[in-house]
């Protein structure tokens, strides 16, 4: 994890993210230890991100955390019969137990997906669960996998090219290895490569399992499981609800209830829902009449004003006001007549005003 022991002079670590330049200045500027010997070696600790701790001790093996320790993976591997007993005892996921470092010391999380993939064993298994022979193959390729990143230095170009490790920084829905399609879920509190198609359950499997929830890529695809037909499920609730300003379709037929706790629950929490929709269907239909008492405003002034033209045109030809006949008179008569009434029951819309001014208007052009 970035931190290393450096000693003047000497190249002693490979790796990239730990690897000290030697135009720096000595002690390095993240050194949080230097140690000066009597012959004159000098070696410093460096911990950049300052995760590491240093304690001086007789007998470091016998005191916590080394001493928590499991046997080392590659230098202190159990027999295969000790190491399929052990298996046996254990009712939780295989990858969480691989990634316990109180049962196999030595085993990080890319080595426990490889090892699991080329033993074709699935990470969310239960390790009691595992025949012998597949505690056999996972035994063996434990050892394989370490002995192979050890050979060529830890250099991750350098790993075979039908490992799993080369698809694990792609993104979901385009990491394949071999042609097979590589999944990721959470297992052991990890991100973990699988292939579902080769690495499979065997045997019964425990209800404490815990639920996989595969990760989706970011073009929105999902994966078959679960968690795609709960979320289609709730896709086709929401298509389902009425829009704002829309009825429900007639006709549809209500499900069944039934008397589990579960379904009244559900109803419950469906009542206050049904009264939002309603008052947003209220809303609505407000916002429609409203539109539409504001289009017959405007055509009643359309109206209006071409009637007033029509009159004036009329009495500049004539030089008099035109004659109405008694029949346009007494409708308009009528109209006030309405007008006064509807006055009297119910306060006006602006409709209803707009109709009483020009019926006034038109009562003073007649006067």
């Amino acid at each position: 994890m970035t931190g290393a022991v450096y000693i003047k002079g000497v190249e002693l670590s490979k790796y990239k993210r730990s690897a000290v330049s030697p135009t720096e200045e000595w002690p390095s500027k993240y050194s949080k230890l230097f140690v000066e010997l009597e012959d004159g070696v000098e070696f410093s600790f460096t911990d950049k991100r300052r995760l590491a701790k240093v304690r001086l001790l007789e007998d470091p093996e016998s005191v916590p955390p080394i001493s928590e320790l499991g046997p080392d993976a590659l230098f202190e591997p159990m027999p295969v019969d000790e190491f399929a007993n052990a298996l046996r005892k254990k009712k939780i996921a295989i990858k969480a137990l691989l990634l316990d470092q109180s049962f196999i010391s030595g085993i990080g999380n890319w080595i426990a997906d490889e090892v699991l993939y080329q033993a074709r064993i699935h990470p969310m298994q239960i390790a009691a669960n595992l025949s012998k022979e597949s505690c056999e193959t996972l035994h063996r390729c434990i050892k394989e996998v370490i002995e192979k990143a050890l050979e060529v230095g830890a250099d991750s170009s350098q790993f075979p090219e039908h490992w799993i490790y080369h698809s694990r920084d792609k993104k979901p829905g385009k990491a394949f290895v071999e042609g097979k399609r590589v999944e990721f879920i959470t297992a052991g509190g990890r991100t973990t490569a699988f292939v579902p198609e080769l690495q499979k359950f065997e045997g019964p499997q425990s209800n404490e399992i815990p639920s996989t929830k595969l990760k989706r890529a970011k073009t929105g695809k999902k994966f078959p499981g679960k968690q795609e037909s709960d979320d289609e499920d709730a896709e086709v609730n929401e298509n389902s609800k009425p829009k704002s300003g829309q009825k429900s379709s007639k006709g549809t037929k209500k499900q069944p209830k039934k008397a589990s706790d579960d379904d009244e629950e559900e109803e419950e929490s469906e009542k206050p829902a049904k009264g939002a929709r309603g008052k947003q269907v209220k809303m609505a239909s407000k916002k429609k009449t409203k539109s539409n008492t504001e289009e017959s405003d405007s055509e009643d002034e359309e109206v209006n004003e071409s009637s007033k033209f029509e009159r004036r045109r009329n009495s500049s030809k004539g030089g008099k006001k035109p004659k109405k006949t008694s029949e346009s008179d007494d409708d308009d008569d009528d109209e006030e007549e309405e007008l006064e009434k509807t006055s009297k029951r119910q306060p006006l819309t602006k409709g209803a005003k707009s109709n009483q001014a020009s019926a006034q208007q038109r009562k003073k052009q007649r006067k």
